[in-house]
């Protein structure tokens, strides 16, 4: 016979007390509790500040936009006045 048909398994053996409660396990569960919740504040506040700074890099990225003037505009600001005037006859 093999070791698995020679012993049963533990589900079936209703005479085995179940495990006594432990204090010291639920100080560490509590503890283990609070530094999953900081390490969420600090994840958040993290993603928060890369939200804003990301909100701001797109304000900058969408302002030399708002104020280019069009093509036509930028024809005329480049004409001159010639320096020396045609003499008239």
């Amino acid at each position: 016979m093999s070791q698995e048909q020679e012993q049963p398994a533990p589900a079936s053996q209703p005479d085995q007390p179940s495990p006594t409660f432990d204090p010291s396990r639920m100080i560490g569960i509590i503890k283990r509790k609070a530094l999953i919740k900081e390490l969420a504040a600090v994840y958040h506040a993290e993603c928060l500040a890369y939200c804003q700074e990301l909100l701001e890099l797109q304000k900058k990225w969408d302002e030399p936009f708002i104020h280019v003037t069009s093509p036509d505009d930028t024809r005329k600001e480049k004409t001159r006045p010639p320096k020396r005037l045609k003499k008239s006859r």
